[in-house]
């Protein structure tokens, strides 16, 4: 795959949204085809950073199920590279949909052990901003919304700061 799908998933992730009077139907089908086939392409092997490519990719609201094949992709990748490519994409976590991060996290949270370990360490050196930042958003998820079942809360421990 070229290095540059990278951002080629990021600017194809922002998809042409129902309300949009602007863009041609076929541009926006032919977005979104690109958008699935660079995620349906992405083989686990990317590291990190191709974890922490996808998670700004997930900016639209209405993704048609277009973003299942980036969950799908995520799934390919070794725990260890989740955890870390989720906090190096943590400021872009937090400025898409809420469902969109809340499914990430799920994710993440379902990753295991090794995932969870990642994720704690990489978050360790973090700055303290974004730490706070990114525990809220986890509160948000675990009160009411994607993490608010018994088994996913208190499973993304971030220290106070």
């Amino acid at each position: 795959m070229s290095p540059d799908w990278k951002f080629e998933i990021i600017e194809c992730g922002d998809l042409v949204q129902d309300d949009d009077g602007v863009t041609f139907q076929s541009e926006a089908e032919c977005r979104w085809n690109r958008y699935v086939e660079l995620a349906d392409s992405v083989t686990g092997d990317e590291g990190s950073a191709g974890v922490a490519a996808i998670v700004p990719s997930l900016k639209a609201k209405g993704d048609y199920g277009a973003y299942q094949s980036a969950h799908a992709a995520l799934l390919r990748f070794p725990g260890e590279d989740i955890g870390a490519g989720v906090v190096q994409a943590v400021s872009d976590l937090l400025v898409i949909p809420k469902d969109n991060s809340g499914n990430i996290l799920l994710i993440l949270v379902h990753a295991g052990v090794v995932a969870l370990n990642s994720f704690s360490e990489v978050l360790g050196v973090a700055d303290p901003g974004i730490r706070r930042r990114f525990r809220q958003l986890i509160e948000f998820h675990e009160s009411a919304e994607w993490l608010s079942g018994a088994t996913h809360r208190n499973v993304l421990m971030i220290p106070r700061v």
